[in-house]
């Protein structure tokens, strides 16, 4: 990959927006065939963490809210933003905490995602949280959850039939319900 050359030449850039979460810019460029156009690109100032917590007996936990974007309710493995040049694994602990009161002493990073690489740079990562010991939640104030423990063949079937869309969770519970024979 690292062979490949960037077929695009930027002519000018400016900054469209900013606010603490993101920024937008917008590049007047030279398209791979040589002619005009524009490219935006939404810049995301902290990686996407997921977790999947998984117990001895084959449950996991999801967490249920309403996303603001979409309009919709969403149920989504526990997840949230790992501020960039801090360790993503401290991260992803410090989430599952807030979110699950959960804390494992078993953490493995499973996938690296790329979101939606046609407009944004944000990089994701899931993380398979095992040997598991409940807590009390620490919600951010922005948070308004349900908590659902569930086996992880119902979340598995949850995303093969719609009911979870978010890409960070499709993502992790298809790779665990891979790595599980499921």
């Amino acid at each position: 990959m690292k062979n490949y050359k960037n077929p695009w030449v930027i002519l000018d850039t400016h900054s469209i927006y900013e606010n603490a979460w993101i920024s937008i810019k917008e590049d007047q460029v030279l398209n791979p065939t040589g002619k005009p156009g524009i490219y935006g690109v939404v810049h995301f100032k902290n990686k996407a963490l997921g977790i999947i917590p998984l117990d001895e007996q084959g449950n996991t936990w999801l967490v249920g809210q309403y996303r603001y974007p979409l309009d919709e309710y969403s149920w989504e493995i526990p997840m949230g933003g790992g501020v960039i040049g801090v360790d993503i694994l401290d991260s992803a602990k410090r989430e599952l905490k807030e979110e699950t009161g959960l804390s494992a002493k078993k953490w493995t990073n499973i996938a690296r995602i790329h979101t939606s690489n046609s407009v944004t740079d944000e990089e994701g990562f899931v993380f398979l949280a095992e040997d598991l010991t409940e807590g009390e939640t620490e919600f951010e104030e922005t948070e308004d959850l349900q908590i659902r423990k569930l086996a992880l063949s119902e979340a598995l079937s949850m995303v093969m039939n719609g009911e979870i869309t978010d890409s960070l969770s499709v993502a992790g519970i298809l790779k665990v319900a891979r790595l599980r024979g499921l």
